[in-house]
């Protein structure tokens, strides 16, 4: 884990260090939780960052939860292409 600041969570005094601990739910901070943690970075992240912090089997396990709170339309429709996508044409990168 890391001290540095993550540039999607510009508005809040956490660390990398701090939101992947939020992001794997071994930490809360006030209202902040895994899911807030997982909208973040769904919504504001690179995708090449969403898969360094987020492995695919989260994605498609949680993605019925966060799925409402994306407000970007292009993002939650790529989104649900790679979750309904990928059980169905790459199960095996769903293993553990």
């Amino acid at each position: 884990m890391s001290t540095a600041r993550l540039p999607f969570v510009w508005d809040y005094d956490l660390d990398a260090g701090d939101f992947e601990a939020l992001l794997a739910g071994r930490k809360t901070v006030g209202r902040l939780d895994r899911n807030w943690a997982a909208v973040r970075l769904l919504e504001y992240a690179p995708y090449p960052e969403i898969r360094r912090l987020l492995s695919l089997r989260d994605l498609v396990a949680g993605w019925p939860t966060w799925r409402g709170r994306i407000r970007s339309e292009s993002r939650r429709r790529g989104l649900d292409f790679l979750v309904e996508w990928l059980p169905r044409e790459r199960p095996d990168l769903l293993e553990a």
